[in-house]
């Protein structure tokens, strides 16, 4: 089983490398990642040599992307979680921009640190239609607190490649069920899945051989596809459709 996850990892490291384009802008070099956000598009950041380190930028594409498809950040809840998720991977926000500062020792993790956090603002907040005023992960605390389920939240954790890795929630392990690492997903897609796993993958190596992943799925405007669940079910996380919730309870707060 290790072998099998050690072969998965080293795929992903592989691809990561080789879907990875550079190109020259000005004083910038803009790096192009395999990942991709909601509309399809591959998550690009900007890279700058100053005084012997490095400013690593979104050139203030992710909250403007936000903004501009009606998605405000002017409520203080909205702020407040905006603050703390960048927080968790060491990311700044100046004006509408995320960016990092990374020594040539560190650049793996930072640039890595910041890919994360521009996909996790942007499922954070984006709402589908105007009139969805709560967020997902929100939801979430608020129905854990509810259930007097006892929880750590924003939990960061290093996974055995070194990269840090922020899970949403962590249940601590009792006397009848494993600690318990939660992410809250949004809009549950084949790629947000994907995420999921590669940071379960990479993570679970470094946790008690107990510990289990969950998804939090949002399944309120559409249906959780069959390949999400498929997905999910072959890497052993157990899954928690957020319809069908009240199911969970006695699971989650054993």
């Amino acid at each position: 089983m290790i072998n099998d996850i050690r072969d998965q990892l080293n795929q992903y490291t592989t691809w990561l490398k080789d879907k990875t384009a550079l190109r020259q802008v000005n004083d910038w070099v803009e790096i192009t990642s395999p990942l991709v956000d909601r509309h399809n598009d591959h998550l690009q950041v900007y890279v700058k040599q100053e005084n012997g380190s490095y400013i690593l930028t979104d050139d203030g594409y992710t909250l403007g992307d936000l903004i501009n498809t009606g998605c405000k950040l002017d409520t203080k809840t909205r702020q407040d979680l905006l603050r703390m998720t960048l927080a968790g991977f060491g990311v700044q926000r100046e004006g509408d921009e995320l960016i990092i500062r990374a020594s040539t020792e560190n650049f793996p993790q930072k640039k890595h640190n910041l890919l994360q956090a521009m996909l996790a603002v942007n499922d954070l907040f984006f709402t589908a239609t105007p009139i969805v005023t709560s967020l997902f992960v929100e939801d979430v605390a608020v129905w854990l607190d509810q259930k007097d389920i006892r929880y750590m939240p924003r939990v960061k954790l290093t996974g055995r490649s070194g990269f840090d890795y922020v899970f949403d929630f962590a249940i601590p392990k009792s006397k009848s069920r494993p600690e318990r690492l939660i992410k809250a997903i949004n809009r549950p897609s084949t790629d947000a899945a994907k995420s999921f796993i590669l940071s379960w993958l990479d993570t679970r190596e470094a946790r008690p051989d107990d510990s289990t992943a969950v998804a939090f799925l949002n399944d309120t405007e559409h249906e959780v596809s069959s390949s999400v669940l498929s997905a999910f079910s072959s890497y052993d996380v157990e899954v928690t459709q957020w319809s069908n919730r009240e199911q969970y309870v006695e699971a989650l707060a054993a």
